[in-house]
C-alpha cells in the first residue's frame, strides 16, 4: 500500500446521489450510480463507453449485499436492460476510462477477473454463478487489466464498497487476535475486524437447530449459509467453507451453535477471556495516574 490522492466529484453536489471517484494520476474512473437516478447517469458521455460494471443490492439472508458483475461496449445501454430485468440491484458501479481507450477485450477479462477476485474475497453473495471461462487476452492487455483492475478496486472500496478485499487481517499478513467459540457442538475459530467478526474456513458448527429457534429467522440464517454453501455437512458437523464475515459477533455464534446466543461472550480467546472483556469492556484507568482538571 502506498499514500494516493482519491478526489471525488459531485455532479448534483449530493453525496447521497451521484458520485465520480477518479486517482490524480491514473486514467480509470468509477462512477457510483443510484438506481433512481439512471436516467441521469445516461445522459454523460460516459454512458455510451466501454465498460465493467457492478450491480449492488440489498442483504441477503445470510447478510451478504448480492452482487451481479458485467460488461458491455455501451454500458449505458446495459444497465437500462438491467433496469428492466433485474429486480435486486439498487445502486451500480461503472468503471471506465477517462481517456475511453477501454477494448471489449480489456472489459472481457476486467469481467472475468473481477468475478473470480471477489469470489476469492468472499465479501458479496455473486448474482453471476459460473464466472466461465478465461477469455484470451494478449500479455500486453492483460497487464493493462491488471493495472485498471487494481486502481478499480481503490477506488469502489473508497465508494465504500471494499469488493476485492481479504475479509481478514491474517489474509494481509498481519498479526491479530483470535477468539474461540466451542460448546452446543461448535468448535470455530475467528477475528473481530472493524467490519464484523470473521469466522475462519474450516471452523465447526451443530447440524441440529435448537426447538427455540426453528422456524424463527435465526433457522431460516442457517439455511440459507447451507444453500449458498458457506456452510456444508461433513463428518457430523456443520463445516465453514471459507473465511466469512458475519456483521455481529452474534450472527457467528449462532451460525456455529444452532442457537440463540451474544456473541460478545460466546467468542473468547486463548486465555478464556470474552470478546467483551476484551473489545468492548473499558479500560480500567491507571491508578498511579493523576486526576484531570
Amino acid at each position: 500500500m502506498r499514500p494516493q490522492t482519491i478526489q471525488i466529484f459531485l455532479p448534483a453536489g449530493d453525496p447521497r446521489g451521484m458520485r465520480v471517484a477518479e486517482i490524480t494520476t491514473r486514467i480509470v474512473r468509477v462512477i457510483e450510480v443510484p438506481r433512481s437516478l439512471l436516467a441521469d447517469f445516461m445522459k454523460l458521455p460516459e454512458a455510451t463507453q466501454v465498460g465493467v460494471y457492478f450491480l449492488l443490492g440489498d442483504p441477503n439472508e445470510a447478510g451478504l449485499t448480492r452482487l451481479y458483475v458485467g460488461q458491455s461496449g455501451n454500458v449505458g445501454k446495459r444497465l437500462s436492460q438491467h433496469n428492466q430485468a433485474k429486480e435486486f440491484w439498487n445502486r451500480a458501479l461503472v468503471v471506465v476510462s477517462l481517456t475511453n481507450s477501454l477494448t471489449q477485450t480489456h472489459a472481457l477479462y476486467l469481467e472475468w477477473f473481477s468475478i473470480a477476485e471477489a469470489a476469492k474475497a468472499a465479501r458479496y453473495a455473486l448474482e453471476n454463478g459460473n464466472e466461465g471461462a478465461r477469455p484470451y487476452t494478449p500479455p500486453p492487455l492483460e497487464a493493462d487489466c491488471h493495472e485498471i483492475h487494481e486502481t478499480a478496486a481503490t477506488l469502489m472500496a473508497t465508494l465504500g464498497q471494499p469488493v476485492f478485499e481479504p475479509l481478514t487481517a491474517s489474509a494481509a499478513k498481519a498479526e491479530v487476535e483470535l477468539f474461540y467459540c466451542k460448546g452446543s457442538g461448535a468448535d470455530g475459530v475467528g477475528e473481530y475486524t472493524s467490519e464484523g467478526f470473521v469466522v475462519h474456513k474450516g471452523s465447526r458448527g451443530r447440524v441440529e437447530n435448537v426447538p427455540s429457534i426453528q422456524g424463527k429467522s435465526w433457522e431460516r440464517f442457517r439455511e440459507k449459509l447451507v444453500e449458498d454453501g458457506v456452510l456444508i455437512l461433513q463428518d457430523g458437523a456443520l463445516v465453514m467453507t471459507r473465511d466469512y464475515l458475519f456483521t455481529s459477533p452474534s450472527m457467528a455464534a449462532v451460525a456455529l451453535q444452532g442457537r440463540s446466543a451474544n456473541g460478545w461472550l460466546e467468542w473468547k480467546n486463548k486465555s478464556g477471556k470474552t470478546l467483551d472483556e476484551v473489545k468492548r469492556q473499558p479500560v480500567e484507568a491507571d491508578p498511579d495516574s493523576p486526576d484531570p482538571d
